[in-house]
């Protein structure tokens, strides 16, 4: 049997006669950028986070990197001053640090859950601390509670990379909606996904909200009057009716996703791997990816693989050992480091069969590590 890592072809016909609707009336409107479908995403997307603003952007970067600038703009982040972001992350999230010339205070995850280690921030804070930039990561939500107290306590901003946890719950709040500003990812891979890249910032603050959109088009409020030395970011009329489309079926594409990381939860029983654990209730999750950990780690994927099994890394290097963060590299990160050699992301979606659930819990309790392994590693850019 083969099981497919991601099947986003069978995702994407699963609503072909939907999409292939939504982008008809796109290219039969005369209207491709920041027209009518945008305006019905945004605020779609901003009723379902439950905030009062979504401004659609062109990636996932680009919306953390702007709601940065933004807060830059209006004088409350200056130059050099420090962001702390998780040190077990998609590059991502510093880079949009880094890109606005702030500096990146890395802090270690909690190992049980792979999320920034709440306990752990408050020492890492300094004067030059600005904000707290959480990361979801693989569709879980970071705790929240400890994060506001922090917030309130040395009067910083916080800032979710909610790239992976679209429709996650904290709460009786979804994620977008627990911090000053949200910056999401709709890259294909994600459980809302587009057809190309795209992205959005969600926020309760009007004026963020206006700063922001203006930025992203490029310093421009009005056509042709340019405010700030802004950048062209936007989401594309395609890209916004596909979502949309999407978006109506989210919720139960995640029940699916969650019956999946049940069984697999319930059921995958070998002790050489290392499950996931869920921190704040199961509506917490939305389980972007499934995570295990092996201690053996490239054997078991090259084992996988032979059975058809698709794998994916997320990821094999550390943000402070990548060549592009030369000056992180002296940092002091043992439990970062140990998860980026050994985590293994297994197949889970919402088209995924219960067959094929079935047939990856067999094998993976099957696998036995020998005293030899061979790496074989397959990554993701995302």
């Amino acid at each position: 049997m083969k099981v497919p890592f991601l099947d986003l072809k069978a995702i994407n016909l699963e609503d072909y006669k939907e999409i292939s609707q939504a982008v008809d009336e796109v290219i039969t409107s005369g209207w491709y950028i920041l027209g009518d479908k945008c305006k019905q995403f945004e605020q779609n997307f901003a009723n379902y986070c439950g905030t009062k603003h979504c401004i659609g952007v062109a990636n996932g970067l680009d919306a953390l990197i702007l709601i940065l600038r933004a807060y830059k703009e209006l004088g409350l982040i200056h130059d050099n001053d420090e962001v702390i972001v998780p040190a077990n992350t998609y590059i991502a999230s510093i880079l949009a640090v880094s890109a606005n010339n702030l500096k990146p205070v890395l802090v270690e995850p909690d190992i049980n859950n792979y999320l920034i280690d709440v306990n752990k921030i408050e020492a890492a804070i300094t004067p030059k601390t600005k904000a707290i930039m959480v990361v979801h990561l693989y569709g879980q939500i970071t705790p929240m509670t400890k994060i506001w107290e922090l917030a309130k306590k040395y009067n910083l901003k916080v800032i979710e990379d909610s790239a992976q946890s679209h429709g996650a719950y904290y709460g009786d709040k979804r994620c977008g909606n627990l911090s000053d500003a949200s910056g999401f990812s709709f890259y294909p891979g994600k459980n809302l996904g587009a057809l190309g890249d795209a992205g959005a910032i969600t926020t309760n603050d009007e004026t963020l909200a206006l700063h922001v959109r203006a930025l992203a088009n490029y310093g421009s409020e009005i056509k042709y009057k340019n405010m700030y030395k802004g950048i062209n970011s936007r989401i594309d009329e395609i890209q916004a009716a596909v979502l949309d489309v999407k978006l109506k079926k989210l919720d139960v594409d995640t029940q699916k996703r969650r019956a999946i990381a049940k069984i697999y939860r319930e059921q995958i029983s070998n002790p050489e791997i290392t499950l996931p654990q869920v921190a704040n209730g199961e509506d917490s999750h939305v389980w972007h990816v499934f995570v295990v950990r092996s201690h053996n780690r490239d054997e078991f994927q090259k084992y996988l693989i032979e059975h058809g099994i698709g794998t994916i890394i997320h990821y094999p290097i550390p943000p402070h050992k990548q060549a592009a963060y030369k000056e992180l590299v002296h940092l002091s990160l043992p439990i970062s480091e140990k998860i980026h050699q050994e985590v293994i992301s297994i197949p889970i979606s919402h088209v995924q069969s219960l067959q094929q659930t079935e047939y990856v819990i067999n094998i993976i309790n099957k696998f036995k590590a020998s005293e030899m392994s061979s790496p074989t590693l397959i990554r993701d850019p995302s």
